[in-house]
């Protein structure tokens, strides 16, 4: 997740990642993008940004049940590749 320190945003999506800890396998970290020149500005005017398997998956908002829709699509998509 890109985040920056005093986003509202962020905030929420970052208590929706943690709630979620326990109800789906997956793991995840903060990245503050104000710490890195490159991605403050490519990420300034886009944060919370969340990523899943290097893909942007949600910005500026996440629902839980998308997340876990997202998750879930994740799996088949690996699934389809093996098979």
């Amino acid at each position: 997740m890109y985040s920056r320190k005093g986003c509202h945003l962020c905030d929420i999506v970052k208590e929706v990642l943690i709630q979620l800890e326990g109800r789906a396998e997956f793991e995840w970290r903060e990245v503050d993008i104000d710490l890195d020149p490159e991605l403050r500005q490519k990420y300034n005017d886009e944060v919370p940004v969340v990523w899943i398997d290097g893909r942007k998956a949600f910005k500026y908002r996440m629902e839980p049940h998308q997340f876990l829709q997202a998750l879930a699509g994740r799996v088949l998509d690996k699934a389809q590749m093996d098979g």
